[in-house]
């Protein structure tokens, strides 16, 4: 596995994961819209820059790719709610062309980052494994569940397809998003020593930072493919299956600073605990973080003054605002700009003989 494409690589978990690829020499391709920025990737020798919407990719992106990591979507719940029918555009049908074509051109591996979200409920005593019956409660998570349904049956001897269900991924991000839950709740205790969080705090979430499930990407590119193909792998740990109540209180005593909690909004149904054995004894894999450690980490880093919330770093807002400029400039936008437009032949003439040239 040399070269390597990457969708949706300018996001939170693909910051992270490109310069942990390119550390380890792959060379690699990445295909994004960049709605957040081309600036989170650093130029690298090693490193192609594709602007192209996954909806559109073509034979020719996969030419001499060896592995694709197929990580672009449209996250969270409630920009999956808003935007329904992109979430299954983008998260599942685009997901399951690019495999097609991956597999078509002659690409060796191909894994997608799903999610745990795809057991939506489950009974509080019951904790889920691979095998376990699916529950998807949002258009996020069964857009996600129909993706890897796409996918799977795509594996054979020569084409590798890798499902991870990710816990709910946390830690510091080039992409930084603060509407997850670790990273929300540090936030509001660093900014006003308040935990927000909603009703009533006993329901289950398994967590993963970003450093350990990036870590398990670059490791499903070089395990054995024996031990990987057709396989589901939820991505996470034991100790990282948190009550949301017990959670915000980790984090509270994490902090170098007096924390309280409040509570907001109705309760939330989904609720699950998840079982990462599999994960543990396949590939000998056990994750480094905590939800504290990542906590520390990003309190740390807005201490600093490094890193801040902007409208960028909580992902539906940010869809929102650029649908809003885009209405603006549809309204304004004339003959190819807005100040600065494109000239017709006439008014160039009309200004060279007053002597001015464009």
């Amino acid at each position: 596995m040399k070269n390597v494409l990457v969708t949706g690589a300018g996001g939170y978990i693909g910051s992270i994961l490109v310069p942990k690829l390119l550390e380890k020499n792959y060379t690699v391709t990445v295909i994004d819209r960049f709605f957040f920025g081309v600036d989170k990737l650093q130029p690298h020798n090693n490193l192609t820059i594709i602007h192209e919407d996954c909806r559109r990719l073509k034979e020719e992106h996969f030419i001499d790719v060896d592995a694709v990591i197929d990580l672009v979507a449209i996250s969270n719940d409630p920009s999956g709610e808003l935007f329904k029918e992109v979430t299954y555009e983008v998260n599942f049908a685009a997901r399951v062309n690019t495999a097609m074509l991956a597999k078509k051109m002659g690409v060796e591996r191909y894994i997608l980052p799903s999610s745990c979200s795809i057991y939506g409920f489950q009974d509080k005593d019951t904790i889920v494994d691979e095998y376990a019956e699916t529950n998807p409660l949002t258009v996020y998570a069964k857009a996600n569940e129909e993706a890897e349904n796409g996918v799977l049956p795509l594996a054979e001897d020569n084409f590798t397809v890798t499902v991870m269900r990710q816990a709910t991924v946390y830690g510091y991000s080039p992409r930084m998003r603060f509407d997850l839950a670790v990273n929300g709740m540090t936030y509001g205790a660093w900014e006003n020593g308040i935990i927000p969080l909603m009703r009533d705090g006993s329901q289950w979430r398994p967590m993963v930072h970003v450093e350990d499930t990036t870590d398990v990407m670059c490791l499903l590119l070089e395990a054995d493919a024996h031990m990987v193909n057709g396989e589901i792998f939820n991505v996470g740990s034991k100790r990282n299956n948190y009550q949301l109540g017990s959670l915000a209180e980790e984090i509270a005593a994490a902090l170098p600073i007096d924390v309280k909690i409040e509570w907001y909004g109705e309760p939330d149904h989904r609720s699950y605990r998840v079982n990462f054995e599999k994960i543990e004894n396949a590939l000998n894999w056990e994750a480094n973080y905590t939800a504290a450690d990542g906590a520390l980490q990003i309190y740390q880093k807005l201490e600093a003054g490094t890193l801040e919330k902007t409208e960028q770093t909580i992902t539906l807002n940010w869809y929102k605002e650029l649908i809003k400029w885009q209405n603006i400039m549809k309204q304004v936008g004339m003959y190819g700009g807005i100040l600065e437009i494109q000239k017709n032949d006439q008014l160039s003439i009309a200004h060279r003989s007053r002597g001015v040239f464009f």
